[in-house]
């Protein structure tokens, strides 16, 4: 990809392998464009999107192209939520269509969004009565691990981050199910209960 960009005038002030190495060329950089790939060490789950997100919470807009091997809507939503441009989701397919490919590399660079047709395709497609539609991947992996009983320190042992972070994934969950916080319910029941209705 690195040889394919320079040969259409990309200068590349950073290649990296692993999320943290991600993280850190986004914030030190702050490229004009930055091609992130959902997936990356050292889990391989979810790092490049989730730095992607984070970062561009701390900097709105920074452009972004996200490349995925396949359509993951929750994904899409979110890099969508915020409204602010300067943002692409495609398949991995697409770059074997170079003059594709380096023109939604130019157009997220100028502050416009890219969708993969079948991103869109799902998202039109896509129930809108299911109630977990907004969570993103990983809050539906810490409310599906919630549904089998475990505790936040367990969740955090079980994902490798902090009970800290879990703590706020749980609350994200309940402000998006409209979950409130009352003396007559348990917000960890009616969360697990919306999820095993929904799955």
């Amino acid at each position: 990809m690195t040889h394919l960009l320079t040969a259409h005038g990309f200068d590349i002030v950073a290649a990296v392998g692993t999320g943290p190495e991600l993280e850190s060329a986004l914030r030190s950089h702050r490229p004009d464009v930055s091609i992130v790939d959902v997936r990356m060490p050292p889990t391989n789950t979810d790092e490049g999107i989730q730095v992607a997100l984070a970062v561009r919470r701390d900097l709105p807009a920074l452009p972004i192209l996200v490349l995925s091997q396949h359509v993951e809507q929750l994904y899409a939503r979110e890099l969508l939520a915020d409204g602010t441009g300067a943002i692409g989701y495609l398949l991995k397919d697409r770059v074997f269509n170079a003059d594709q490919f380096i023109d939604a590399v130019h157009r997220v660079a100028a502050g416009g969004t890219v969708m993969d047709p079948e991103v869109i395709a799902k998202l039109v497609a896509g129930n809108a009565s299911d109630p977990l539609a907004a969570l993103t991947a990983r809050e539906r992996e810490v409310l599906g691990l919630m549904a089998e009983g475990c505790s936040n320190a367990a969740i955090a042992s079980r994902l490798h981050f902090s009970e800290g972070a879990v703590g706020k994934h749980t609350a994200n969950i309940f402000a998006k199910l409209a979950i409130t916080a009352s003396d007559d319910t348990n917000r960890r029941v009616l969360a697990v209960l919306a999820y095993l209705g929904a799955s």
